[in-house]
C-alpha cells in the first residue's frame, strides 16, 4: 500500500510528496508507516489537505493499489446507482482479501447494489 501512496503522491511531484508525508506526520500525526494502520484518518487528513481534490488522489493511489493486486471488478446493478465504496472500504476490502489468500493474487469484487460481497477466483 505504500508503494501506491508513493506513486499517487509522486504525480505531484518529488518535493509535492516529501512535502506531503512531512505535512502527514506534523499536522496530523501520522507517519508514513502508520498509514496502513490508519487508513480512515490517512483519509481525513487528504481532505484537510486538498479539499474535494483529495478523492483524486485517493483515486489515484486505489489505481496503483489495484495494479499490485490484479482486482476486477463488476458492477452489478442499475447504472444510475453508484456504488458506496470509499477509498477507506476499497483498501479494508483489499486487506482482508490478501489475508485470506495469504498472497497477492488475483481477486474478483462484485458489488451489488452498496453491497459488497468478494469472491476469490
Amino acid at each position: 500500500m505504500l508503494e501506491s501512496i508513493d506513486c499517487a503522491f509522486l504525480t505531484l511531484g518529488e518535493n509535492a510528496k516529501s512535502s506531503l508525508y512531512f505535512h502527514l506526520e506534523t499536522k496530523f500525526a501520522i507517519s508514513r508507516q502508520d498509514i496502513p494502520d490508519r487508513v480512515g484518518d490517512f483519509s481525513d487528513a487528504l481532505e484537510q489537505i486538498f479539499g474535494l481534490g483529495a478523492r483524486q488522489i485517493e483515486i489515484l493511489i486505489m489505481k496503483y493499489l489495484n495494479q499490485r493486486v490484479d482486482c476486477t471488478y463488476e458492477w452489478v446493478g442499475p447504472k444510475w446507482l453508484v456504488p458506496d465504496l470509499t477509498f477507506t472500504k476499497y483498501v479494508n476490502m483489499m486487506r482482508l482479501s490478501c489475508k485470506e489468500t495469504d498472497k497477492i493474487g488475483y481477486i474478483e469484487v462484485i458489488l451489488d447494489a452498496g453491497e459488497q460481497q468478494e469472491q476469490r477466483t
